[in-house]
């Protein structure tokens, strides 16, 4: 989320990844892909570099999750003790092999 402030003063969060365009015609209007507009006091230039920022970040968490050798996305079976249980059922192929 980013967060800019309204024409009234308060300040919302807006998830960049629903913004569709910006407008600056004298004032920034943020158009959702929904169609919602808001009105804010941010100008153009730094709606778009929190935008950027808040896409940047989102890129070095990933990177850093990824470099980490303990932290992951999936817990490591070794350590787990329900490794000893049988699978619920074999895998099935989603399409036949071809001979």
């Amino acid at each position: 989320m980013i967060v800019v402030t309204r024409l009234n003063g308060g300040q919302i969060g807006v998830n960049p990844d629903l913004v569709q365009r910006i407008d600056s015609a004298p004032d920034t209007i943020l158009t959702l892909i929904d169609g919602t507009k808001y009105i804010v006091t941010e100008s153009l230039p730094e709606v778009i570099d929190r935008i950027n920022e808040h896409r940047a970040s989102i890129l070095a968490r990933a990177r850093e999750i990824q470099s980490s050798p303990h932290i992951g996305l999936v817990p490591d079976l070794e350590d787990d003790d329900r490794t000893t249980q049988a699978p619920i059922a074999p895998a099935v192929p989603l399409r036949p092999r071809s001979v």
